[in-house]
């Protein structure tokens, strides 16, 4: 419900918590693919632990209990050999390119 109401609100601001963490992995294919162009010249607050949803973001900022820890685009994270770019690597494990273009 909360994914549709995105989908059809035209909102300058867009908060997504986890938007697609109970979907399986084609359906969330389908709707990230939708979101990524909902998305598109918005300002996007996205809280996630699946990294392939926040894969094409401008800018990522990593909290660690609380404290930002890294900041940058998701390719420059991933360079960067910190906690990003540890997580990214755990959860690509074939499933996921680890290039990020």
């Amino acid at each position: 419900v909360a994914i549709a109401r995105v989908l059809l609100k035209n909102a300058p601001i867009l908060v997504l918590d986890e938007a697609t963490s109970a979907l399986d992995s084609e359906s969330e294919a389908a709707i990230q693919e939708r979101l990524n162009l909902v998305m598109e010249g918005k300002t996007v607050i996205a809280i996630a632990h699946r990294l392939s949803t926040i894969a094409r973001m401008d800018r990522i900022v990593v909290l660690d209990h609380g404290r930002i820890v890294e900041e940058g685009r998701p390719e420059e994270l991933v360079e960067q050999d910190g906690l990003f770019a540890r997580l990214w690597k755990r959860q690509t494990g074939g499933f996921i390119p680890e290039e990020i273009d």
